[in-house]
């Protein structure tokens, strides 16, 4: 069943713009643990909430692509229905809305320029960890015990073995926008974490709760059904994402930093 075709429950005004919040963001952070578990203890409120978050990235792509002109996509956020705006509208029209609103990003998406170049985002980057792995895992570095032997531009990955327990099970390289993004799987406990780091230059952060961590920036979102921490290593974005796994795992991982990704 896809988003679109999803059921949407009776909800409250309240709920439903809780969950709209959740789902882009401006949820009160003191709010977003009990709406998170009321979420997760429902498959028809996981529903609604994965097909809001898929509104969400498709407004943040036509945001971030250099394909739509500023102007158009000015215009298009302009239009979009404000938070309050959109719960009263759902408790109408149940996901007629969210329908519509991926079927007229997705038909200016074809309407424009095919030919324009557009940037990779942190969406693309998060969505190569479903497509799995294709290699064998990369086996730990000669030179550093805390890094692996695969890197991206002498951007190491780290080896979480020893310290957090997290074993490389495999790995795949793809391109995105002409860039190479190397993928490695890390698996503990039945659990699987996907880290992707993306060639030099840097992509676009996206909007997402920031926080700080030895020094790091970190951003935190739920793109795809998945938990996705992003932060830069020098001009690389990294990515590190998986499902049913806390914020605060992946943001103690990516803090983690290999002496190994400053030798040459």
């Amino acid at each position: 069943m896809s988003f679109a075709d999803a059921p949407t429950p009776e909800l409250s005004a309240r709920e439903q713009a809780e969950i709209s919040s959740l789902a882009d963001g401006t949820l009160d952070p003191r709010r977003r643990e009990e709406v998170r578990a009321r979420i997760n203890a429902s498959r028809e409120l996981r529903a609604v909430y994965e097909r809001e978050r898929r509104v969400v990235e498709l407004l943040h792509r036509m945001r971030t692509t250099e394909r739509a002109p500023a102007s158009l996509r000015a215009r298009i956020e302009a239009q979009r229905p404000s938070s309050a705006r959109r719960a009263r509208l759902r408790l109408v029209y149940g996901g007629a809305l969210a329908v519509a609103l991926a079927a007229v990003i997705a038909a200016l998406a074809l309407i424009l320029p095919a030919g324009t170049p557009a940037a990779p985002s942190v969406s693309q980057a998060a969505a190569l960890a479903a497509r799995g792995p294709t290699a064998a895992a990369p086996r730990g570095n000669p030179s550093d015990p805390d890094a692996l032997d695969r890197e991206v531009q002498n951007l190491y990955f780290p080896n979480w073995l020893q310290d957090f327990g997290w074993r490389p099970v495999g790995q795949r390289a793809d391109r995105i926008g002409g860039r190479l993004a190397v993928t490695v799987y890390y698996g503990r406990r039945g659990h699987t974490l996907a880290y992707t780091i993306v060639a030099s230059p840097a992509l676009q952060p996206p909007a997402a709760t920031t926080t700080r961590r030895d020094g790091i920036e970190l951003r935190t979102l739920t793109l795809g059904g998945r938990l996705v921490v992003t932060w830069r290593r020098g001009d690389h974005t990294c990515v590190l994402s998986g499902t049913d796994v806390h914020a605060s795992v992946l943001q103690q991982l990516a803090a983690y930093k290999p002496s190994a990704e400053d030798h040459d």
